[in-house]
């Protein structure tokens, strides 16, 4: 008799629906469970607050619905020897006590079938208890609970809980659940302390679509700081983020090669009031390289000059970052004035600064120094934070510490001497590397004009090599024998018998051949080509060296490379938009076209920057025209990030076939879609756009063709 009183009151009561998740959620809310490609959307709404939270699908979810929310009654699973409230209580207090996972969800899950979910601290301690699993699957049993839980009480679970959720989500390598409930905390304005943000940050930023969602979250965090300071709220400084999350997360970007988003990023820090530390600065470095911003990159160099001798090696990868860019420009004179001052021992700085100097501040206008508006970055180019979990992993390709010193890798040397030989200016190329010689500035050390001679050879470039052969000579540097046989070998092999003749001149006139006449000379040379080998036994390791691998590489990377007139174009482009001066943007980015040059994504960003700044919805669509003929034809690869752009600018233009468009090329190139972001953008604008409005009702094409794409959107957000 009670078996039957206790169905009918629980099938009166409880409403059971299964969710793509694989487990039971009581149905208490009146809004329709929403469902998506990639995770499955609870929406709760109540009076006070309004927000959206989701619910996510993983691989190791266990089909058991043993251990499964649900609210319908399977008599053969309940003990009812203990069937009382306190028993069963009695027996999750237990349970939760012995740290026994299983059976503590195992006596929830009975409790909840008769009354409801128990008390709050008990809930408190059943998540905390899920909180210290490591398997996802209790994880994502914990998260389940905290959505049904802000469903029926919103006001039930203390911030504290859910940052020990977030966190463990974090760690445990699942982000979207983890961007799920600091989203939850962010729109009740209870976001955990700073440190503990930075620390779910530092683990969600190992993988591409953390560092996505993370982004996305900083971004959300700083308008939501940005309104509330603006309404001069109490809340503001609880939300302003600080320097450590934004280095985490601009490091990650430069990990996965995310520009646009690193600079967008990298905007907030004035905006928002943050200090760029020393691990800013190099970080911001990087993603000015990675957009090939010299300008930019240039306005932090003055600074970097003026630091203390033990920041020098802190700071090798900013000089990396500046000289590769002097390279990208094709800026030869550059990119060896550089060099000239890496090669200054620094001597003249003080090892030792007072402290008041060493942590003084100065302001970097972001963007051009002829800007008269713009936004201005604080800098503290000797501040590191001691206790930063921070790791920088800054690549050594063109600058590297060695010694106390900057010095050139082969990599660099190899850009310095193809682009001199391009540009036929040999002599030029001799006195820096004397230079570099004299100060050992290059991985080679004191044999570095020998060595470029070598590889010189062994590529086949003669003339180049001794035309720098004749320069070291004059400067009063001269080569050792071995270089003089390798050279006067390759003459012989390539029957270059005048040229033969005059460096065997100068060698008997710096004394190298003494008591051997021109014949035995020849006729040692001839022997090694008969013997098929290029160089004398003494060079032959240096024939195939580090630096001739270098060259060879550098001239096939070459042919891969943007050419310089697109960096050129593309800092133009920037200057203007930076400057609203859309009219002199538009016209060299038509100048571009007309020289048959194919603009780069950063072509677009900047001009659809400029558009969306003015609210110039319409032109982001001829942009968009242009990319697509572009992608078509091959000449450019979009981004996500900018694929991300288009699509918020054309949801707030209301452009929803363009979104649709947009939305399916990210599908073909299997791109992960931050939907929430998507939705909360549609809902803030177009909330009841068409809500009611169907087909049949429409009263044009056009509408109809657009409420066709509206209800698509709708459908691919999770919003009906």
């Amino acid at each position: 008799m009670a078996l039957i009183l206790s169905k009918k009151i629980l099938g009166r009561n409880c409403i059971t629906r299964r969710c793509s998740l694989g487990f039971y959620v009581a149905s208490v809310i009146q809004r329709t469970t929403l469902l998506s490609n990639y995770d499955t959307e609870l929406v709760a709404s109540g009076r006070s607050i309004n927000f959206t939270v989701s619910s996510i699908s993983y691989e190791q979810h266990r089909n058991s619905s043993s251990q499964n929310f649900c609210t319908a009654v399977h008599p053969e699973r309940l003990c009812w020897e203990g069937s009382s409230r306190a028993a069963m209580l009695k027996r999750l207090e237990v349970a939760l006590k012995e740290h026994q996972v299983n059976e503590v969800w195992e006596s929830f899950i009975d409790f909840k079938r008769l009354h409801g979910f128990p008390e709050g601290f008990l809930i408190h301690k059943l998540i905390t208890e899920l909180c210290y699993s490591s398997d996802p699957y209790w994880l994502q049993k914990a998260c389940d609970l905290v959505l049904v839980n802000l469903r029926e009480r919103s006001d039930l679970l203390q911030s504290d809980i859910l940052t020990k959720l977030s966190l463990s989500l974090a760690r445990c390598q699942m982000p979207k659940p983890a961007m799920m409930i600091l989203r939850l905390m962010l729109e009740k304005r209870n976001l955990p302390p700073m440190n503990v943000l930075c620390l779910v940050a530092l683990h969600m930023v190992k993988t591409e679509i953390g560092i996505h969602l993370a982004s996305n979250f900083l971004i959300q965090i700083c308008h939501h700081f940005q309104c509330l300071r603006a309404k001069k709220s109490d809340h503001a400084k609880l939300l302003q983020p600080d320097t450590m999350i934004f280095n985490l997360v601009l490091n990650a970007c430069v990990k996965f090669k995310l520009s646009l988003k690193g600079q967008q990023i990298m905007e907030l820090m004035p905006a928002t009031g943050v200090v760029a530390d020393a691990h800013s600065i190099v970080i911001i470095a990087q993603i000015h390289e990675l957009n090939g911003q010299r300008e930019e990159i240039k306005n932090y160099k003055c600074y970097m000059d003026q630091v203390s001798a033990p920041f020098l090696q802190h700071y090798r990868q900013f000089y990396d970052s500046l000289l590769s860019l002097h390279f990208k420009f094709n800026d030869v004179v550059a990119a060896s004035e550089l060099i000239l001052q890496m090669c200054d021992d620094r001597k003249s700085l003080p090892i030792k600064r007072d402290k008041k100097n060493s942590q003084r501040s100065y302001l970097v206008p972001i963007g051009s120094h002829n800007l008269k508006s713009g936004l201005n970055m604080q800098i503290f180019p000797e501040l590191l934070q001691k206790d930063s979990v921070l790791k920088l992993e800054g690549k050594q390709e063109l600058v590297m510490y060695l010694n106390g010193k900057l010095v050139l890798s082969n990599r660099a040397l190899a850009k310095l001497i193809t682009r001199y030989k391009k540009d036929g200016d040999i002599s030029e190329l001799s006195k820096l590397l004397l230079k570099i010689q004299k100060d050992l500035c290059s991985l080679r050390g004191s044999r570095l004009g020998n060595d470029v001679i070598h590889a010189c050879i062994h590529l086949g470039w003669l003339e180049t090599a001794h035309d720098i052969f004749d320069d070291m000579e004059t400067a009063e540097a001269p080569m050792g024998y071995s270089t003089c046989m390798s050279l006067l070998t390759a003459y012989y092999k390539r029957k270059m018998f005048p040229e033969a003749k005059a460096l065997l001149k100068q060698m008997r006139k710096a004394g190298l051949l003494v008591n051997l006449s021109d014949e035995m000379v020849a006729s040692t040379c001839l022997s090694v080509v008969d013997s098929t080998s290029l160089c004398t036994s003494a060079s032959i390791s240096t024939g195939k060296s580090d630096l001739a691998n270098a060259l060879v590489q550098e001239m096939r990377d070459e042919k891969e490379e943007i050419p310089s007139r697109v960096y050129q174009f593309n800092s133009s482009i920037n200057f203007f938009c930076k400057a609203k001066m859309i009219d002199d943007a538009l016209k060299t980015y038509k100048r571009m076209q007309e020289l048959k040059i194919h603009p780069t994504e950063e072509t677009f960003t900047y001009m659809i920057n400029v558009y969306s700044s003015l609210g110039m919805f319409r032109n982001i669509t001829f942009l968009w025209g242009d990319m697509k003929r572009n992608m078509d034809n091959g000449n450019l690869v979009v981004s996500r990030d900018l694929y991300e752009y288009l699509l918020l600018n054309f949801l707030r233009g209301g452009y929803f076939e363009r979104v649709m468009e947009v939305i399916n090329y990210m599908k073909e190139h299997s791109m992960f879609a931050d939907k929430w972001m998507y939705r909360s953008e549609f809902l803030k604008l177009h909330k009841n756009l068409y809500k009611n409005l169907k087909a049949s009702e429409a009263r044009t094409d056009a509408q109809r063709k657009r409420l066709e794409y509206v209800q698509a959107f709708r459908k691919w957000a999770g919003i009906d």
